[in-house]
């Protein structure tokens, strides 16, 4: 009942904000030109939109929903148990977000958060100052930039969720500082950075656990003079080919060997731990690449668990995968101009020792874009199979169809 009460009341403030906010922009339309406090509404790529006329203040508010059908299940498989016993048809409200943003005061101190309604969970929130194009600052909580899969938004995926890689590589949200910036040169002369620190400890926890800190890099070369935004398939329909090349890394020490939106958590062979027992310590490199309506990425990742407290062989894994999509009615005239299709390979291996041990995605997916990322229809198939060190191998077939909605 709390929860219920809790979102009314959050829908409700929203709902007067935008009715104050359209009745002021209404009286003051007329005056536009000559009234510096007056305030304009239109609705944008992020929501609606209120500016003042001077721009020193604009309020963007967005609302996404994410509808989702999944049969025999919607989850992953994680063990061999898994194979046989997740057989759970889903239909669901898969995500419910509010989203929040714009700068005060000046256009280049930006803000932004956002509220995931379905678990009434606060997502993100943070204050960048983006005054200059090669140095910005960021505070806050948010996804770090660790991985192309992770920080593209679940509503511009090119397929229904991300990989199996997601769950044992991402450091995701985290609370700290960080810098970052694009250093524009000529042609291959063309790179962005980002280096933050982090409490290392997840969502929703501003509290390290001990004196250690995450500490994280990227950097990228974007080798065609152009960058690769963080957002899957080609959408627009590149007029000109953009590439990027990235390596990013990143040390931890805390209790936590994984990480998701609900903050911290364990992979199995590592439950109960104590506080600062496992330094972490990866590595991420990746490709993307778009042009007239073909896209790519893929990530290569290592992950070392060391355990400081028992002093065990650190434990090391590795991963990729590699995904491309297209829009047909480029090259073919009868081709549905809204259609890409789109194709990802998984592999994970959970311990170096023992490379009997994996775990495999193959998924094939079908996107129409009614209004490019904001309205669209995902149809996915995906395949999965499994070995140990006993050549046991068990598969599972999965089907999904998912409705992801912005307005």
């Amino acid at each position: 009942m709390q929860i219920v009460k809790r979102r009314l009341t959050l829908l409700l403030i929203v709902s007067c904000l935008l009715n104050s906010s359209w009745l002021q922009a209404q009286e003051n339309n007329s005056e536009t030109n000559s009234n510096p406090n007056g305030v304009q509404m239109k609705y944008g790529s992020k929501g609606f939109e209120f500016t003042t006329n001077d721009d020193r203040f604009k309020l963007q508010i967005q609302s996404r929903l994410q509808l989702r059908f999944a049969t025999p299940n919607d989850r992953d498989p994680q063990t061999f148990d898994d194979y046989s016993d997740n057989t759970e048809t889903v239909l669901k409200i898969n995500r419910a977000r509010l989203k929040v943003g714009g700068h005060a005061f000046k256009p280049w101190l930006k803000y932004y958060w956002e509220y995931d309604v379905n678990q009434s969970n606060l997502l993100d929130f943070r204050l960048m100052i983006e005054k200059w194009e090669w140095l910005s600052f960021k505070v806050g909580q948010w996804k770090v930039e660790y991985t192309q899969e992770r920080y593209i938004s679940s509503g511009k995926q090119q397929l229904v969720d991300r990989s199996i890689l997601n769950r044992a590589f991402t450091i995701d949200r985290q609370q700290g500082a960080e810098i970052y910036g694009h250093l524009k040169g000529d042609g291959l002369l063309d790179f962005n950075y980002w280096a933050g620190v982090f409490t290392g400890t997840g969502r929703g926890n501003g509290q390290n656990d001990d004196e250690n800190m995450m500490y994280f890099s990227r950097g990228q070369w974007n080798f065609l003079g152009r960058e690769v935004k963080f957002d899957g398939s080609d959408v627009g329909i590149s007029e000109k080919p953009a590439g990027i090349l990235a390596v990013a890394v990143v040390t931890n020490r805390s209790p936590y060997t994984r990480f998701s939106s609900a903050g911290g958590g364990t992979l199995a062979g590592f439950e109960n731990p104590a506080d600062g027992q496992y330094r972490i310590n990866q590595m991420n490199i990746e490709t993307a690449f778009k042009f007239k309506g073909f896209s790519w990425q893929n990530e290569l990742h290592q992950k070392e668990i060391i355990d400081r407290i028992n002093n065990t062989s650190p434990t090391i894994m590795h991963g990729y995968y590699a995904q491309a999509g297209y829009f047909f009615h480029q090259a073919l005239g009868w081709w549905p101009e809204p259609l890409e299709l789109a194709a990802r390979h998984s592999s994970y291996y959970p311990d170096r020792n023992n490379y009997d041990r994996i775990q495999r995605e193959t998924s094939l997916a079908a996107n129409w874009f009614f209004n490019g990322h904001r309205n669209k229809l995902t149809m996915e198939v995906s395949r999965f199979d499994a070995e140990d060190e006993t050549f046991q191998k068990h598969e599972q077939w999965r089907f999904r169809i998912q409705w992801d909605i912005s307005l």
